[in-house]
């Protein structure tokens, strides 16, 4: 189970961007990275399509998931990730916990 996961809310711990948060849009477990909205904008020439217009567009770029840590789901600051098996038998489920406030972090 990954502690960092498609549409958790991060905060970003290093780099430019330190003190931003935003939603992760695509997780890249292979080269461990991360696609933060807002986070991390680069400048890309575009080329002219039928849909699109030609120019320089800024867009996400990965970011390392070290530099990255999930947002309290209490008060939005950043926080480790640790795991709790809630039920029991055949109903017994992992869950991602905050280990800040020990609450249930949904993905």
């Amino acid at each position: 189970m990954q502690k960092i996961k498609k549409g958790d809310n991060v905060v970003v711990l290093a780099g430019k961007d330190k003190g931003r948060s935003g939603k992760v849009l695509q997780v890249m477990p292979k080269e461990d990275r991360a696609v933060v909205s807002g986070v991390n904008m680069v400048k890309r020439h575009q080329k002219q399509t039928a849909s699109q217009e030609a120019g320089i567009v800024s867009k996400e770029a990965p970011i390392h998931l070290s530099n990255l840590s999930v947002a309290d789901p209490k008060d939005g600051k950043p926080t480790r990730v640790g795991f709790k098996v809630v039920g029991e038998g055949e109903n017994a489920k992992k869950v991602r916990v905050a280990k800040r406030s020990g609450e249930q972090i949904d993905g």
